[in-house]
């Protein structure tokens, strides 16, 4: 009895972490004063509709939008310092320096 225990608690364990993902969030500069975010998730989920937040360094929003249904997300790249957040929810969040975007 206790195998067949043991054996359930591990395939419901299994289970769970099958549906696990993790938010994935990447942007270059295009060289044409936009920027480029294309996100997604590490189960190969689409991040299409994801909210996006373009911040300065006191975390005013500057842009809002959502990634579209290619999951990418393009803007004009602020003059200002900034980050950008790829927000899919509480624990689903990525944040990227605006010092890190290049072309």
């Amino acid at each position: 009895m206790k195998k067949v225990l043991f054996a359930l608690v591990i395939v419901m364990f299994a289970a769970g972490s099958a549906f696990a993902h993790s938010p994935l969030c990447d942007c270059f500069d295009n060289g044409d004063g936009t920027v480029t975010c294309e996100g997604g998730f590490s189960d190969g989920s689409s991040a299409s509709g994801v909210k996006m937040h373009v911040k300065d360094s006191a975390g005013k929003v500057l842009i809002e939008g959502k990634m579209n249904e290619d999951s990418e997300y393009t803007f004009n790249k602020p003059s200002v310092d900034y980050m950008v957040q790829f927000d899919a929810g509480e624990g689903h969040s990525v944040e990227v320096n605006g010092k890190d975007i290049v072309e």
